[in-house]
C-alpha cells in the first residue's frame, strides 16, 4: 500500500490559516490533495490536521480516497517537527514495513500527480531506500568569508554550461514505513533524487511567496487542470478593447475612430455557436465599429457604453435563464473585474493588467487582438479528456 500523507496545521503565523486560503479560486490544500488523489501510485491520501476549519474545507472538496486524521496537540505546535506527526500517525495504525509513505507538503501546490508517479517509479527503478524532490539551482553561492562555494569566480561559467546544485523544494518525500520507524526520519539509506522544474522551488511561507506562486500556478498548473465546468458553459462574454482588439486607437484622415480585429477570433466564436453557446459583448465604448463587427461575426448580445459590467451581466443571465456559473468571461482591464468575480470561468489576454491577471482563472498565452479570444474559445469547447 502507498499512503500519501499531507500534514497541515491551523496555527500558521506568517499567513493565518494559509492552508485553506484561496489560491487560484481553490483552497491551498486542494492542489496537493488533488495531485495525490489523481496519482496512479497512491492508494490512500491522509490529511493530518488539528484545525476544525481545515477539516470542514477538506470535506467540502469532495475528493475521493481522502481520509482526515486528527493530529494530537503536542504534534501540532509551532515547534513540532514533521517527523513527529508522521511517527504519531504511523504508530497509531497497522502498516506493513514495506508499505510506502509519501510525505507531501501542502505549501508546494506546484506539485503535479504526474510528478508523484514519476518520482515513485524512479525510486523503484533505482532500487533506492527513499527519495526526495529537488530543483536545479544555477545561482552562484559564497560563504561569509568571501569564498565561492560552488564555482570559480576567475572562470565564471555561462548559465547554460553550469550544472548548478540541487536544492530541496519540499514538495515530496518517499520512504518505506519500516525505514521511517527505524530511523525516525523521512529519508533513509540510499536516497534518490527526482528533479522538478526550477519554478517549483517556491514554497508558500510568506506573503510575497503567495503572490509569486499564484502567478506560476496560473501559468503552469491551473491551465492544466481538467475543465470541470466545460460542458456547463452556455454563455461566452467578451470585452472589446484589449480583448477583441489590440487596444490601439486608430483614426482615419477624416477623424473616424478605427479598431483592429482578428479574423481568428471570429472563427473561434463560430466554433462556440456550433456548440450551442451564446456569445455577448459588454464594453464601455460606444462605437459603430463595434456594432458593425458584432453584427458581422453574429454576436448574440451587444451592450455598449456600459459602466457597471456586473449589473448588465446579471440582467443578461436573468433574461436568458443562463446562470452566472454557466458563463465564461474574458477581459483585460480593471473595469472587467466586477464581471470576472461573478462568473463560473474567467480568462484574460497575456498582456492584461496585473490586477486582472491576479483574479482570473487563466492567463492566456495570446495578447488581445492577437488570437486571445480564439484561444479561450478552443479551451471552452475542448473535449472532456482535454486539459484546461
Amino acid at each position: 500500500m502507498n499512503i500519501a500523507f499531507i500534514p497541515v496545521r491551523g496555527g500558521s503565523k506568517s499567513i493565518p490559516l494559509k492552508n485553506i486560503k484561496l489560491l487560484c479560486k481553490q483552497p491551498l490544500i486542494y492542489w496537493t490533495t488533488s495531485a495525490a488523489v489523481n496519482a496512479i501510485c497512491v492508494d490512500r491520501t491522509i490529511i493530518a490536521t488539528d484545525s476544525i476549519e481545515i477539516k470542514e474545507t477538506v470535506k467540502k472538496l469532495n475528493l475521493s480516497k481522502v481520509t482526515i486524521y486528527d493530529r494530537q496537540p503536542e504534534n501540532a505546535s509551532d515547534t513540532s517537527s514533521t517527523e513527529s506527526i508522521m511517527l504519531e500517525f504511523i504508530n497509531r495504525h497497522h502498516f506493513k514495513d514495506d508499505d510506502y509513505f509519501l510525505l507531501i507538503q501542502a505549501t508546494s501546490p506546484l506539485l503535479k500527480s504526474n510528478d508523484i508517479d514519476l518520482a515513485y517509479k524512479k525510486l523503484i527503478n533505482e532500487k533506492a531506500d527513499s527519495l526526495l524532490t529537488v530543483v536545479r539551482n544555477k545561482r552562484f553561492y559564497w560563504n561569509k568569508s568571501g569564498q565561492p562555494i560552488n564555482y570559480n569566480y576567475q572562470h565564471r561559467p555561462r548559465r547554460q554550461d553550469f550544472d548548478g546544485i540541487f536544492m530541496e523544494n519540499g514538495a515530496l518525500y518517499i520512504n518505506s514505513i519500516g525505514n521511517i520507524k527505524r530511523d525516525n526520519n523521512r529519508l533513509s539509506g540510499k536516497i534518490a533524487l527526482y528533479e522538478m522544474p526550477e519554478y517549483t522551488g517556491f514554497e508558500m511561507d510568506e506573503s510575497d511567496d503567495w503572490f509569486i506562486v499564484e502567478q506560476l500556478m496560473k501559468r503552469y498548473i491551473a491551465k492544466n487542470i481538467p475543465l470541470k465546468t466545460q460542458n456547463q458553459i452556455k454563455l461566452f462574454v467578451m470585452d472589446v478593447d484589449g480583448v477583441l482588439t489590440d487596444g490601439g486607437m486608430y483614426y482615419s484622415e477624416s477623424g473616424e475612430e478605427l479598431k483592429k480585429f482578428n479574423t481568428r477570433d471570429a472563427m473561434g466564436l463560430e466554433m462556440l455557436r456550433n456548440q450551442g453557446i451564446k456569445t455577448a459583448i459588454i464594453t464601455g465604448e460606444n462605437t459603430n465599429s463595434v456594432k458593425n463587427r458584432a453584427k458581422k461575426i453574429k454576436v448574440d448580445y451587444v451592450f455598449q457604453g456600459v459602466t457597471d459590467k456586473a449589473k448588465i451581466l446579471e440582467k443578461l443571465c436573468n433574461d436568458t435563464g443562463i446562470s452566472l456559473t454557466e458563463t465564461a468571461y474574458i477581459g483585460d482591464d480593471v473595469n472587467d473585474l466586477s464581471a470576472i468575480k461573478i462568473v463560473g470561468l474567467s480568462a484574460c489576454p497575456a498582456n492584461a493588467v496585473d490586477e486582472v491577471k491576479d483574479k482570473v482563472d487563466l492567463v492566456l498565452n495570446k495578447n488581445g487582438g492577437d488570437g486571445a479570444v480564439r484561444d479561450w474559445c478552443e479551451r471552452i469547447i475542448a473535449k472532456p479528456a482535454d486539459t484546461f
